[in-house]
């Protein structure tokens, strides 16, 4: 973990703005060092707890009961919350101002009103399963393959970073400051070079937890995406960006090295083109603290001024060349404002030809988020008015997201072409979205999954919003999914959901989504357990990765279950596979770690496994589907120690073998 430089709020502020502030304690009087870990672990256990400590209070459902059944309520559009949409900034002077007129109500004694908290890039999330194309057909789950580069990802056709890539041939893995290419045609993989990479450095820590460096395979240039320097020192969190040219796969060329002023969010690829979506929260400002020189008051006065004299380049993501030059990377008409204010921060949407890294096309938002989906045509970005706090990724971690303090979120839409990112409307939803698997995109509809808030019931929903004059109107909506219940996982597909919750057993509700106006469920399966991951392998059939758990709710270990579908009403569980109750299977913290090879009717898995003395044993787990939905399961060794088993990866090769790697060992497996 980086060190962190924690804001120690010490005394509470009068609240300036509509919005509900959280008191803040005084600081523990706790060494500097110690206070620093013990701030950055309590921020974030405290806000996840807060995250359902907040759906104590119900306002109520959203169903009806009639003659004792229970049927969904009638069905409308639903009017558009106002406020909710963005606006250009009409001058620099006003978008300045906007900044500064925001963050004021933030402004303590002791610097920012929040701590660091620890969130998760959307590459590592608890809530996954893969959703399709939006060109693909069909009403079933039809089976998902890995990407062209060997990666399992969210949507077909949206290539998603990892720490190792293939196109058949090649296989290029990054791992701190190292690129390593490996010819993967023969028998045995064949180390063709090692190349350092200037200016890049891995965050993760001895558990594998921080920002690691990954890489996009695009062609024959690796996008190599990594942190340089500690994540606080002064300067605010950085991203390095460094294309490699793989042509000669055994003398890689740096051909190009950029360095954000921001932390990277998001990593995607479609076709030729890159995007990446950063965060730059609130700036670090010349802020003191009381002493015994210093009052309360004359602190806090003087940490106002230092805001009330900051100007745009605090504010905004910047960007570094080779050789040092710095330079705004949005301008001020290329950012959009919020009608609603949701959060300090700037959002910056960067798309390039990776051929051409620095022709870029930016679109900007002033507010904060960690929640970015995109499909092959639109981007999302889910953000709630959250508390004033300066966030640093945390790209392991298992970290829900929350609900914000009014317990709704803002959506906002961008249509996709090319490298540009274009504006299309903004709507709000009451609940929370966990990550981006609760959400999904196809003609022109975002479906989204939203658990319990203040604003809501004590259930999950699934709601439908279209795209009209600007906004994202609310049409469709299905309540009342694992009342008293969090959603573990989400499938998509063109008009159907499937949705796991949790809390004693497993519901697994199938959502038909065929009317966007007119969602309803279709049935239910109730199960020990639950599917933290959940994967289409055809034949009506769905593959669950997650953990097994006792009548009472009490976790045993992992598991892998086979589902039949074809009974979209009475879905059922036909197989199951326990592992030992010190063994977690990990793609449903990464769903990277999963591989399906659909003419082996095979799935490769990271399982992890401790000792009774701490240690941390990674194997890969075959699971075979025979014709009967039977599972059969054998198991080969990874690799040892938590950051490598975190890294342990299945790529998948055109001749049915699949190559298995880590940071320490890389070679051939025939399933």
């Amino acid at each position: 973990m980086g060190a962190i430089v924690p804001h120690r709020p010490r005394t509470r502020e009068p609240v300036r703005s509509p919005a509900r502030r959280i008191p803040m304690d005084r600081p523990s009087p706790l060494t500097r060092p110690a206070a620093r870990r013990w701030l950055a672990v309590t921020a974030a256990v405290a806000l996840v707890g807060g995250s359902f400590a907040a759906g104590a209070v119900w306002r109520g459902g959203g169903d009806e009961v009639r003659s004792g059944r229970l049927v969904a309520a009638p069905l409308r559009p639903l009017p558009q919350a106002p406020g909710v949409g963005l606006v250009s900034a009409d001058s620099c002077d006003q978008l300045l101002d906007w900044y500064v007129d925001h963050a004021l109500d933030r402004v303590t004694a002791w610097g920012w009103d929040g701590g660091p908290v620890y969130l998760a890039r959307d590459g590592f999330t608890p809530m996954a399963g893969a959703a399709e194309d939006t060109a693909s057909a069909g009403r079933g789950p039809d089976e998902v393959t890995s990407s062209d580069t060997g990666t399992n990802v969210q949507e077909q056709g949206v290539d998603e970073p990892d720490v190792a890539k293939t196109d058949g041939d090649l296989m290029v893995r990054v791992g701190g400051d190292t690129l390593t290419t490996y010819d993967v045609t023969g028998t045995e993989p064949r180390l063709l070079s090692t190349y350092e990479l200037p200016g890049v450095a891995d965050q993760r820590d001895l558990y594998g937890y921080g920002a690691g460096t990954e890489l996009l395979l695009v062609g024959d240039t690796a996008v190599v995406l990594g942190s340089e320097g500690p994540w606080y020192d002064g300067r605010g969190p950085r991203t390095t960006v460094v294309s490699v040219d793989l042509s000669s796969p055994g003398a890689p060329t740096m051909t190009d090295r950029q360095t954000y002023g921001a932390e990277l969010v998001s990593a995607r690829r479609y076709g030729d083109a890159v995007r990446l979506v950063f965060s730059s929260g609130l700036p670090d400002l010349p802020f003191v603290h009381p002493s015994d020189k210093r009052s309360d008051r004359e602190a806090r006065a003087h940490n106002r001024a230092a805001v009330r004299a900051s100007t745009l380049a605090d504010w905004l993501p910047s960007v570094h060349d080779e050789g040092g030059a710095r330079t705004r990377l949005a301008d001020c008409d290329q950012v959009r404002l919020p009608e609603d204010f949701s959060g300090p921060g700037t959002m910056a949407v960067v798309g390039y030809d990776a051929t051409t890294p620095r022709d870029r096309s930016v679109t900007a938002v002033a507010t904060s988020s960690t929640t970015v989906y995109s499909s092959t045509d639109r981007l999302y970005l889910a953000t709630s008015a959250g508390w004033g706090i300066r966030c640093c990724v945390m790209v392991d971690a298992v970290v829900p997201g929350w609900p914000g303090r009014d317990g709704t979120t803002q959506l906002h839409a961008f249509a996709l072409s090319g490298d540009a990112a274009t504006y299309l409307g903004s709507g709000e939803v009451d609940g929370s979205v966990r990550d981006r698997w609760a959400m999904d995109a196809t003609d022109g509809v975002l479906r989204v999954a939203v658990g319990p808030t203040s604003e809501t019931g004590n259930f999950n929903s699934v709601l439908t919003l279209a795209e009209r004059d600007g906004r994202l109107v609310q049409v469709g909506r299905v309540d009342r999914l694992g009342v008293n219940e969090e959603i573990k996982s989400v499938r998509w597909f063109d008009d159907l959901a499937f949705v796991v919750t949790f809390r004693q057993t497993d519901p697994l509700y199938a959502i038909d989504l065929s009317d966007p106006a007119h969602p309803r469920r279709l049935g239910a399966l109730k199960i020990p357990g639950y599917s933290e991951y959940l994967h289409p392998i055809g034949d009506d059939r769905l593959l669950g990765i997650g953990t097994d758990a006792g009548l009472d709710g009490s976790v045993r270990g992992g598991q892998a279950a086979v589902f039949d579908v074809s009974d979209l009403a009475a879905p059922r569980r036909v197989s199951v596979h326990t592992y030992g109750s010190q063994q977690a299977t990990r793609a449903g913290q990464d769903p990277r770690q999963f591989t399906w090879l659909p003419d082996r009717r095979t799935a490769l898995t990271v399982v992890e496994s401790w000792g009774p003395d701490g240690g941390s044993h990674g194997t890969v787990s075959l699971l075979h589907v025979g014709p009967g939905g039977q599972l059969t399961e054998r198991s080969v060794h990874g690799a040892y120690g938590y950051a490598d088993v975190a890294a342990l990866r299945t790529l998948p090769l055109p001749d049915g073998r699949v190559v298995v790697t880590s940071p320490d060992t890389t070679r051939l497996l025939t399933p």
